[in-house]
This record gives C-alpha cells, structure tokens and sequence, in this order.
C-alpha cells in the first residue's frame, strides 16, 4: 500500500517554537507537558491527548500520538480495548518507524496517528478516518500557533491584570531555534519564573 504524503513543517522548523513553548512552560514550573527528552520531544494538552516527536538517524523523525476524543483510528492495543476495527498505521511503513510505535506500546500508550519523515516529507499509511493529529492542537505547527500557547500560558490569560510581553519578544524566543539564555526567557515571562530551568528546557531539544 502506497503512503500518504502529508503537508506538515520539518523538523527544523518545528524545533524553535516547540522549545519556546517548553522555555515558558519549564520557567512557570510546569514543563512535564511540553518538553524534549534526548531525541524525543513531547507535548500533551493535559486532558489525555498527546503526540511525541522521535528524531532517528539520518535526518528522519516519527511523530505519534493520540487525541482521546476524536482519533477514529485503534491500532493494536487500542482496537481490542475499544472493541474497534483495527486500522493499520504501520501499513506500507519502512522499518525504522517501528522503533518508536514499540516504545509507546510498552509505555502501554493508544495511538491513533504515526507519521513518518524520510528527511524530505512527511507520509502516512493510508486511511479514511479522522487520526484526530488535528485535534491535539500541537503548537509547534506554526509560529502564530506557538505565540498563542505561549501567551495563553502567563498570567495575562487569567485575567490578572498583569501586563504582557513586550512585543517582538515571543518572536525572538521562537527564533532563536532552541539557542534560549535565560535573558530570553526573562524577557516574556513574569518576574519570578524560573528563567534558568526556562532556558534549560529549551536547549535541551538541542541534545539526543
């Protein structure tokens, strides 16, 4: 069975603004759920949907997860929970994208999408379903996207009157590509944050 090409941004691209997103979140205390362990990189919306990013050799990615609410998709596992036809995800997949889909499966996680990066595009098996990637609400997929979560996550979004980031500021997070100091970071959050573990949280999707 052929893949699916799919439209989504490279690695490169996603890699700023997820580690912005992260620097923000680490320096309010709350990076569990933005944040890059080694090669992977992971993001969840607090309510059970998710999608972690795995950097293989040569260049190439995996991108898994599952939107709790509206993936369509039961693969494996997940089918025999939900009592679901399977839909196959690795279906006409290489071999290296199996490494990260045994990684979630032992960690005892459901997944409704696994898309794969060859170095030039991104593919997917081919199905009909809604995998429901869509509604994860990854930020990471544009800098607009990226600016929204990172604002939604200071105190102005709670209505506490405090003032927000100068402008340019979250731009300039998002564009330094990971290359975060705590100055960066201190220039979009409160005062008070923890702008070192901020920072750290940032470069770590540097490493791996």
């Amino acid at each position: 069975m052929a893949l699916v090409q799919l439209d989504l941004p490279d690695p490169t691209a996603l890699r700023g603004r997820w580690a912005a997103l992260a620097a923000v979140r680490a320096a309010a205390g709350r990076g569990e759920r933005c944040r890059a362990l080694g090669p992977l990189w992971h993001y969840d919306d607090g309510h059970g949907s998710w999608a972690d990013l795995h950097r293989v050799d040569e260049g190439r990615a995996v991108l898994l997860g599952q939107d709790r609410n509206d993936s369509e998709t039961y693969y494996a596992e997940a089918a025999d929970f939900f009592e679901e036809k399977e839909t196959d995800l690795l279906d006409g997949a290489p071999g290296w994208w199996e490494q990260p889909v045994r990684r979630a499966r032992d960690e005892e996680l459901f997944l409704g999408f696994v898309y794969g990066f060859d170095g030039g595009s991104w593919q997917r098996a081919e199905y009909r379903l809604d995998d429901g990637f869509a509604s994860v609400g990854l930020p990471a997929l544009s800098e607009e996207r990226t600016r929204e979560a990172v604002l939604a996550s200071l105190p102005t979004a709670a209505g506490t009157g405090a003032s927000g980031p100068a402008e340019g500021v979250v731009e300039a997070l998002i564009a330094a590509d990971a290359q975060i100091d705590p100055a960066l970071v201190a220039a979009v959050v409160p005062s008070g944050w923890d702008t070192h573990a901020g920072a750290a949280a940032a470069r770590a999707f540097l490493d791996g």
